[in-house]
């Protein structure tokens, strides 16, 4: 084969296509992987592609896409005659991730309920806003009894996931509920778990009402994180109610002060409003510890055809916002969306997971371990959290 003058000599081998090209004196021979595939969101440096080549890569960078699909990589080499030569080749970004369901093995709806299930029964993809969700069997909303049935999911890649369920349809009990919760005395968690690598504090909104600050100071909070606001109904930004309170006093006390919003985002835009908006209300005070990102909508999560991808992705942005402001960020989550839907991001984390000892496995930096703690100047409940400094 004759192109431009130069000759190329194709042979195929068991591995994979070897290429010699003459021009001049440039020779390059390059022996590529069977496999030139990559899973979206992975990464893999250049020379993962390659089995064998007459030289050293300039520069192996990592590759990862953001889309699947056909993608091209170019590279720079010095071959053996010491000549910088360019190569490039085509990988393919896959998917074969499948869907997730988030379902027991039962599910449980009042008679005469107008739940659609597949709109409450959180159905997501890595990689597709909208994968298909179906189930499969038949019920009835209107007759008491079990039904069972299956849950599908099937993405644009074909990656298909079903759990099977048990559907109880009950009668409403229509008596009063008489649950207390047991509540934990702060002082009983600084005796248990304050030691010199940690710091013990709270996290607050209006829920608390009227804080006493000299109180909960006097007994040893050593931090505070406070919410700024959140999205009222017609969709805009709105202070918490106690969040000047909160924080005038709590740096008039020299409370250490963190911060968060609790967030509706569906889009990275409206997540770097969100981020706008938060740095606006907090310029003229003193913050210490970061601010996070509160997003909590996965009873509803179906209705905003997000991947967790693009959720991951609209997380990041706000908090890239907050970063470019001076301040730190963070992600808040409980344990089983961080492992299950949650991306791995380069922010700290605020770990939700009400136990005793946690056994999450990911890094995190803050650790809300319940939400009944008492302390004295707060009525009635508080969530309680351990810092860690180092981490």
């Amino acid at each position: 084969m004759f192109i431009s003058g130069v000759i190329i000599l194709i042979v195929v081998g068991v591995i994979g296509v070897k290429e010699y090209i003459y021009k001049k004196n440039a020779k390059i021979e390059i022996v590529l992987q069977d496999d030139l595939t990559l899973e979206f969101n992975n990464t893999k440096k250049v020379s993962d592609f390659i089995v064998s080549l007459n030289g050293n890569i300039i520069d192996d960078y990592e590759v990862s896409f953001k889309k699947i699909g056909k993608k091209n990589i170019a590279f720079e080499f010095i071959n053996d005659k010491n000549i910088k030569l360019k190569y490039d080749f085509d990988i393919e970004v896959i998917d074969t991730v499948k869907p997730l369901i988030w379902l027991n093995n039962s599910y449980s709806l009042e008679k005469d309920s107008e739940t659609v299930l597949t709109d409450v029964i959180l159905c997501g993809d890595n990689y597709d806003n909208k994968p298909n969700c179906f189930i499969e069997g038949e019920y009835d909303v209107h007759t008491v009894g079990s039904y069972p049935l299956v849950f599908k999911a099937i993405d644009n890649s074909g990656n298909e996931a079903e759990q099977a369920f048990t559907l109880h349809v009950y009668e409403p009990d229509n008596s009063s509920n008489n649950y207390t919760p047991e509540y934990t005395n702060f002082e009983d968690i600084i005796k248990e778990y304050k030691n010199e690598n940690n710091q013990i504090g709270i996290d607050v909104s209006s829920w608390q009402g009227d804080i006493d600050f000299e109180k909960i100071n006097n007994a040893g909070v050593e931090f505070i994180i406070i919410r700024v606001g959140t999205i009222n109904n017609e969709g805009e930004h709105v202070l918490d109610k106690k969040f000047e309170r909160n924080i005038k006093l709590a740096n008039e006390y020299d409370i250490p002060v963190g911060l968060y919003f609790y967030s509706y985002a569906d889009s990275i835009e409206s997540a770097r409003e969100d981020a706008k908006w938060v740095i606006e209300q907090i310029k003229d005070y003193k913050v210490d510890l970061p601010i996070a990102f509160d997003w909590e909508e996965w009873r509803y999560f179906n209705s905003y055809e997000l991947s967790f991808f693009g959720l991951t992705s609209m997380a990041e942005a706000y908090l890239e916002e907050i970063e470019k402001a001076g301040y730190k960020g963070m992600l808040y989550s409980s344990k089983n969306y961080l492992e299950k839907i949650w991306f791995p991001t380069k922010y700290e984390t605020w770990l939700a997971h009400y136990t005793d000892e946690t056994n999450y496995s990911g890094e995190y930096t803050f650790w809300q371990m319940m939400s009944s703690g008492t302390v004295d100047g707060i009525r009635g409940g508080v969530d309680v959290n351990i810092y860690y400094p180092g981490k």
